[in-house]
């Protein structure tokens, strides 16, 4: 379970969130790349952008519940 306190300090602020415990798999990147990019100089994701629409709720959801180390958190406010 992704913990808010150890967040990364690139999230872009709401909803989800990525944590310090991402191996940067990409497979966020792939599921949502609207929504997660990469840290070049730390290798880690991070929530880039907040989902804006259903398709991108969606995308987020799938990436936080297939994330292999649950590095992805939902903060649980009100998304799309």
């Amino acid at each position: 379970m992704a913990d808010r306190t150890t967040k990364v300090v690139k999230n872009s602020d709401g909803r989800y969130y990525v944590d310090s415990q991402c191996i940067d798999c990409s497979l966020c990147q792939e599921l949502a790349a609207e929504n997660f990019s990469k840290d070049e100089s730390s290798e880690y994701a991070f929530v880039s952008k907040q989902p804006v629409n259903e398709d991108e709720e969606t995308q987020c959801k799938e990436a936080l519940m297939t994330c292999p180390v649950d590095a992805i958190g939902d903060d649980g406010e009100k998304g799309c």
